[in-house]
């Protein structure tokens, strides 16, 4: 994996600085600030901060370019993805490895959270697309909507050069209560990391382990800034 970064890396580099217009200064948000906490949040990389402090206007997207590095699945893994289908398949289907993956961030403004949309390039057929939706509620400050009422419950801290998202606890959202399911319903536990890495770009991984089945599912990104703010 070091020497496909390596290999890449140039070809990532931004072109130029991106542009904010005249007159469109850039909001400020503290939303992911307060689940950190101000010590751990003043302790991350600026351009961390920078990204994950964008209060974008309705209408308008943060948009993130880039490639799948590697991807480990399990068998348990993809019989796991594959039956999450009936919930809106927010799991990779297959296998990307070396494919291109585009990740975009837009305001909900209902629910005064984000939608996360992720587009992963497949070597045959349409990309397949998963959504989500981060809103700032719940025990943790943090949660994550999959589709069909299900959830997860995050707990946020700071690593190296980045942030740490990990599964608290899973739950089932019906008639406006949320029943957290038991552990021995839940998936395994998921992990998700943001490390800069300079450069206008950093590596996304995501890692599910199950405490019987091992792991289950194995991804890393290499993703790069793009310009913010665009809109129709």
């Amino acid at each position: 994996m070091r020497e496909t970064l390596r290999d890449l890396h140039e070809d990532f580099l931004p072109r130029s600085r991106p542009r904010v217009k005249h007159g469109e200064l850039p909001l400020g948000d503290l939303r992911f600030r307060r689940v950190l906490g101000a010590e751990a949040w003043d302790g991350l990389p600026q351009a961390v901060r920078a990204r994950f402090s964008k209060r974008l206007r309705a209408g308008a997207s943060a948009s993130y370019d880039g490639v799948i590095l590697e991807h480990r699945m399990s068998r348990s893994g993809w019989l796991l993805a594959q039956l999450c289908r009936v919930i809106g398949a927010p799991l990779p289907l297959e296998r990307l490895a070396g494919t291109a993956a585009v990740v975009t961030v837009t305001e909900d403004g209902d629910s005064g959270g984000q939608v996360w949309t992720r587009v992963y390039a497949r070597r045959s057929g349409f990309p397949q697309t998963i959504h989500s939706a981060k809103r700032f509620a719940g025990p943790t400050g943090l949660e994550e909507y999959l589709g069909a009422g299900f959830g997860i419950a995050l707990d946020a801290e700071p690593v190296a050069q980045g942030i740490r998202f990990s599964s608290a606890h899973y739950f089932l959202a019906v008639a406006g209560r949320k029943l957290r399911l038991p552990a021995w319903l839940a998936p395994g536990r998921l992990r998700i990391e943001h490390r800069d890495i300079g450069c206008g770009q950093f590596l996304f991984t995501l890692r599910l382990d199950h405490p019987l089945l091992g792991e289950l599912m194995h991804q890393t990104g290499l993703f790069r800034d793009r310009a913010s703010g665009s809109g129709p």
